[in-house]
Parts: C-alpha cells; structure tokens; sequence
C-alpha cells in the first residue's frame, strides 16, 4: 500500500518528504511526479513505508499539518482508474447524434 500526500510546495523534493516521512518509520520509496513537457513537480506524491502501522501514524500525523507554507492532504492511496479512449467515443456520440 501507498500515501498519497497532495498540496505540496513545488519546491519539494523527494529527499524533504523522505524526512518528513521517516519521523513515522522507515520509508522504502517515494515518487514525486513531475510535468512531461515542464520537468516542474505536479503538487503531489507517493510515499510507501515499511508497515502499514507506520502509514497510518504517518497519516494521522501529517494529515492536514502545515509544510512548506501548505496545508497537506495526506490519506491512503487509491488504485490508479483506467481512463480508457472515452474522448475518442465521445466526440463519435455526439458527431452522430447531431444529425
């Protein structure tokens, strides 16, 4: 299982939340995902942590704190939802529905 943390600064980096994070337990990973065609941060991350007991003090802990100048959003991660080609089926809809 995976945090998500939402609200970062965009001036984190993954060592700072690593930091952060390892005041709760040890952290194995964290991805800081950033813009394709800026490099910028994206505002948000994935932490995962050694225990689910140290996930969830870091979730209760961090929830809501003030880093950085932001108030963070910090919860379990949700499973990444197919998005699918609806676009392509969409705009097929609607061209032929208009005639």
């Amino acid at each position: 299982m995976s945090i998500y943390v939402g609200n970062l600064s965009y001036q984190v980096t993954e060592e700072g939340i690593s930091e952060a994070f390892s005041e709760y337990g040890t952290v194995k990973r964290v991805q800081l995902p950033t813009d394709r065609e800026t490099g910028r941060v994206r505002g948000f991350a994935f932490v995962e942590m050694e225990t689910e007991a140290e996930e969830t003090a870091a979730i209760e802990a961090l929830d809501g704190a003030e880093w950085m100048g932001r108030d963070l959003k910090v919860n379990k991660a949700r499973p990444r939802e197919d998005r699918g080609s609806s676009r392509g089926n969409w705009s097929n809809n609607n061209r032929s529905s208009r005639y």
